[in-house]
């Protein structure tokens, strides 16, 4: 019985980083949080990985960001050659 609970509670590091990439795109469920707090609080390794995965995540958002506004600025100058060309 108590080792049904200990697995319950506790995750390998390849479960906790899985978990961690996820909550970054969904959201977990109560147990998950739950498991996944109590793996960081005693695995370093998994707390620096969430540290790095969460820079990486955040420079990919501004990456598409930017992208998103270069092409729209491209169309938006496209547009604007276009009405000028036509007027």
């Amino acid at each position: 019985m108590m080792k049904k609970i200990m697995h319950l509670l506790f995750l390998s590091c390849l479960k906790a980083t899985e978990l961690i990439e996820k909550q970054f795109h969904f959201k977990l469920s109560f147990s998950e949080r739950l498991q996944l707090k109590l793996h960081k609080s005693m695995c370093k390794a998994c707390t620096n990985y969430e540290k790095q995965s969460l820079v990486l995540e955040e420079g990919i958002r501004e990456h598409i960001k930017k992208e998103n506004l270069q092409g729209d600025v491209s169309k938006l100058k496209e547009e604007i050659i276009l009405k000028l060309k036509t007027e």
